[in-house]
């Protein structure tokens, strides 16, 4: 039996050429993606940036500590606290105190991520003067880079000033130095400073301060801007790769699958003939497994070496992309590969063993009786799989909607359970196909000609290969229209809850991170012709939650409750906007204690600890309501938002006026409410697009790849039947219009398949945004899906009709006589 497996690798080579190419790209496709989830599994600790000269730099309270029964539970503060006044004044007993400032500039022709600092603390970066000199007055500053020179004057939301200075542009920011007084002035409150002394006497000046933090050697980087950004980058590209790697597994595996039990479906004569010569079913099975074993063991191989070169530009891409550090790169690991390797050769094992498990228990006449139409395709096991698998999505869809319906708006749930009903419906695809393609070709096959008769039949006799070929178009379209149409239904949710909240008529936006102070908040109360103005500042709240975690919520400070209520509508499930207090809290029904009245224990944003009442409860929504307080529980914090109504019989135009030159001085964007609600609606950032881009890019070229293949294999099956065609008096010309419209049927049933899954996961989110209480309709991405199936239809057509003219160059009477 090995002589005849050779022997036949050696005359199928088409089929042995498929089989290859599928499971040496799949095999790549997990290579890649492990090696870069391998890759982002650790960050370098980042080296001190702005304070890597600085001797001792001390930071006040930022971070919340809280006790509970399994450890001390942790999270950073909104609003970190100062450094004490009278520690501060027992540091500047020890040696020289440099008081650190950042606040958010603007400037015109600038960049957009300025942030200023006093000039005392360029030194610790260092930075040193490349041209000019330092800042003298108010008016002067430093910048780094070249992007102004000294001379020049800058209109800024701080004022203009002249530009008396340049220092090298070091890389981690684009600052802009101030004289110490003025960034006094401009920013009053300093969370750090450095002190010129010995840590030791430093660290016995601040003990008894409650979280002042003494930072030395590479601590020091934790007075940088966002010390965490590294690590985090990293969390997120473990998360981008491993939901990559989900994706490309589920994908090359299901692909993989379909090819082998396809190339072994189109052996049923060659397993007849072998029973009719007296091979027994387990020669038979035993020959299909070595064959497995052999293509199996050579494409691993092959695609462990294309994934060890795909991987450093898929590396090089996610950096180009600002999704991953500059630094990062495909580390020296080997489990990717050792993963991979043995996961293709056993999906080519199971593949092979599956497919031919009934070809070895059928009788030598039956096998040969199945050749021409393919009969009795479904499965006692295949009904079991696709019937379980499909039961099963359905009955984790019920449980998540009667107990957790927000589950399903998690990335991780939208991208994993489309896998469930993709395998379920390709398992069950051939109960379908024949009736789906019959009611397709229906109106072509009345045409005049037989055309679309034989496209019909063709495609509906032809059962294993229709559905081995519509199986790369239904994952492709149902992965592009599913996880496609969640963002855009989640987007449209969010949007839908912005635009049923807001009802003042103007939005008064702070400039960057700062905010509003007292003096502009009092020109916009007096504007003539504004009915209500509620200012409003960010902040957050904390909650210890089931005793042991630490949950950080975002919350709104409104001066207000009455504006509030006047102002915007709450999705209240239970109490009332204007019972919030001093001594009250608007929270919404995600929170572990979520009844009007309760009494609840949080932390505000500076740390402080308080028991507030619950005034009122919102619904849970896609999960961004928050929580409300009043000013006085966050104190210090900036407006940065108003929110005005217009009064009854008052011209709109004349308020806007009066409101834009109310923040005029300050810089601030006056928007009417439609103008906020376009741009404050959730949409898919550039981060996440490109991310959603390289979990579809991925699968979808691996699927288009398989979809050629798996053409180039069924095509090059069909040589006789061809030659048929030919010998009873078709044209060239008309054999291959009608494989190219043979191709575009078997396009369409893969793309209805798909989108039927891609229907049935969005319907489930609408179900689960329903019972949050927000009303919005599922959003089908029409556009990308056509262009998916467009692309499906080219490559599928060009993949028939190619090897078809080939083969119909020879002479039909010696194509009809090859042998098979």
């Amino acid at each position: 039996m090995l002589t005849v497996t050779l022997h036949t690798l050696r005359t199928r080579w088409a089929t042995l050429v498929g089989s290859f190419v599928a499971l040496s790209l799949g095999v790549a496709l997990l290579t890649v993606t492990g090696l870069a989830l391998a890759s982002s599994l650790d960050a370098p600790d980042r080296a001190p940036e702005r304070f890597a000269a600085a001797p001792v730099v001390v930071r006040g309270l930022d971070a919340l500590r809280v006790p509970t029964p399994v450890g001390d539970r942790t999270e950073r503060l909104a609003r970190p606290r100062a450094v004490p006044a009278g520690t501060v004044a027992e540091l500047r007993r020890l040696g020289r105190v440099v008081e650190d400032r950042s606040f958010a500039v603007r400037a015109e022709r600038g960049p957009g991520d300025l942030v200023g600092h006093p000039w005392s603390t360029a030194a610790f970066a260092p930075y040193g003067i490349d041209a000019g000199r330092a800042p003298r007055a108010a008016d002067e500053v430093v910048v780094t880079g070249d992007w102004a020179a000294p001379g020049e004057r800058l209109r800024t939301d701080r004022g203009v000033v002249e530009v008396v200075g340049t220092v090298p542009d070091r890389g981690f920011e684009n600052a802009v130095f101030y004289t110490d007084a003025e960034a006094a002035r401009l920013s009053p409150v300093s969370l750090q400073l450095v002190v010129d002394a010995d840590a030791s006497a430093v660290r016995d000046a601040v003990r008894g301060s409650a979280g002042v933090r003494v930072l030395t050697g590479d601590e020091r980087r934790y007075a940088d801007a966002d010390p965490e950004r590294d690590s985090e980058a990293m969390t997120a590209m473990n998360a981008l790769f491993g939901t990559a790697g989900g994706v490309s597994a589920f994908v090359s595996v299901f692909v993989v699958a379909s090819t082998f039990a396809f190339a072994v479906a189109q052996r049923r004569r060659e397993f007849g003939l072998l029973r009719t010569a007296g091979a027994t079913p387990g020669q038979v099975r035993r020959t299909v497994l070595a064959e497995g074993l052999a293509v199996g063991a050579v494409a691993s191989a092959a695609g462990c070496a294309l994934g060890s070169y795909g991987a450093p530009h898929l590396a090089a891409w996610v950096v180009d992309e600002g999704l991953a550090p500059a630094w990062f790169s495909i580390g020296d690991h080997t489990w990717p590969y050792h993963t991979a390797f043995w996961t293709g050769l056993l999906v080519a094992l199971c593949g092979a063993v599956t497919a031919s498990w009934r070809a070895g228990r059928t009788g030598p006449a039956q096998a040969l009786r199945e050749v021409s139409v393919d009969t009795r395709t479904m499965t006692r096991g295949r009904w079991l799989s696709g019937g379980g698998l499909l039961l099963t999505a359905l009955v984790t869809l019920g449980i998540a909607l009667a107990g957790d319906p927000g589950d399903l708006l998690h990335r991780k749930t939208y991208v994993t359970r489309p896998m469930l009903l993709i395998t379920a419906v390709a398992l069950l695809a051939p109960v379908v196909v024949r009736p789906l393609t019959r009611l397709l070709a229906w109106l072509p096959a009345r045409l005049p000609g037989a055309a679309g008769m034989l496209v019909r039949d063709n495609a509906a006799a032809g059962v294993r290969r229709t559905a081995a070929v519509a199986a790369p178009v239904l994952v492709t379209v149902a992965l592009a229209g599913s996880l496609l149409g969640a963002t855009a239904t989640l987007n449209e949710a969010g949007a839908t809850e912005t635009r049923e909240r807001t009802t003042a008529d103007f939005v008064v936006e702070a400039p960057g991170d700062g905010g509003f102070d007292a003096e502009t908040v009092d020109r916009l109360r007096a504007v003539p012709g504004a009915a209500t103005v509620s200012p409003a500042s960010s902040t957050a709240v904390y909650v210890l939650e089931e005793g042991v975690a630490l949950v950080r919520s975002d919350a709104r400070a409104v001066a207000d409750p009455a504006a509030l209520s006047a102002t915007a509508r709450l999705p209240l499930a239970a109490g009332r906007a204007t019972d919030l207090d001093d001594g009250s809290i608007i929270v919404n029904e995600e929170w572990e204690r979520h009844s009007v009245g309760e009494s609840v224990r949080v932390w505000l944003g500076d740390g402080t600890e308080r028991k507030l009442r619950i005034a009122a409860v919102m619904t849970t929504g896609t999960g961004d309501n928050g929580a409300y307080v009043t000013s006085a529980n966050a104190p210090g914090v900036p407006v940065d938002r108003v929110d005005v109504t217009v009064a009854a019989g008052a011209d709109a135009g004349a308020v806007a006026d009066g409101l834009r030159d109310a923040v005029g001085p300050s810089g601030g964007q006056v928007s009417s409410r439609d103008e906020w609600v376009a741009a404050a609606s959730p949409q898919t950032n550039g981060t996440t697009r490109a991310g959603l881009l390289l979990v579809l890019g991925i699968a979808l070229l691996y699927t288009g790849i398989s979809l050629v293949n798996t053409m180039v294999m069924a095509t090059s099956d069909r040589t006789r039947d061809l030659a048929v065609l030919r010998l009873a008096g078709a044209t060239r010309w008309q054999v291959l219009r009608l494989v190219g419209a043979e191709s575009l049927t078997v396009v369409v049933v893969g793309a209805v398949l798909g989108l039927v899954v891609a229907v049935l996961n969005l319907s489930g989110m609408w179900a689960a945004l329903r019972l949050l209480s927000v009303h919005s309709a599922p959003d089908l991405p029409w556009t990308p899906l056509a262009g998916v199936v467009a692309t499906c239809a080219v490559l599928a057509v060009t993949a028939s009709v190619v090897p078809a003219g080939l083969v119909l160059r020879r002479h039909a009477a010696e194509s009809a006589g090859v042998r098979e």
